[in-house]
């Protein structure tokens, strides 16, 4: 099975400060020989450098720290990682958690004080209005046991 992940998660430096964020569940999916692992950063593909201010999202938008409207860039990465997801036929995402496009179930709401809401990611969004499934990396443990779609 293929599977569309957050490059940040496989140690890739594409993340808003430069740096990558690995979790051991993924090394698990990594070593799974029935699994294969589609990596893609929807900031970058939506035209956004790395390192990049800090985005959230804001109601429909996405909006940097310093006030910038990024929503566009946004939304063209997420429609890159649909594109990506149907070339390689994936049915399921492992996206980072609270990112402003990757985010799944909860999000930052915007006030840059850190506070959580409930609320997708841009991309998340995307993915599952087109069908998929989209967990986040604190969910590969307890799919990885109980999910048929990883087994």
């Amino acid at each position: 099975m293929n599977v569309l992940i957050s490059a940040c998660l496989l140690g890739l430096s594409c993340r808003y400060d430069g740096q990558s964020k690995q979790y051991p569940a993924v090394s698990q999916l990594q070593q799974r020989e029935d699994i294969h692992l589609i990596p893609f950063c929807p900031e970058q593909a939506g035209g956004l450098p790395t390192p990049r201010d800090p985005s959230e999202r804001k109601g429909e938008a996405v909006i940097t720290s310093g006030g910038r409207d990024v929503t566009e860039a946004y939304w063209r990465g997420a429609r890159q990682a649909l594109q990506l997801a149907r070339l390689f036929h994936c049915s399921l995402a492992v996206l980072k958690e609270k990112s402003p496009s990757c985010g799944c179930g909860r999000i930052y709401d915007g006030s840059f004080t850190r506070t959580l809401t409930d609320g997708d990611g841009v991309t998340t969004q995307l993915l599952k209005e087109n069908g998929l499934t989209v967990i986040g990396e604190g969910q590969i443990a307890a799919c990885f046991c109980t999910d048929p779609l990883l087994k």
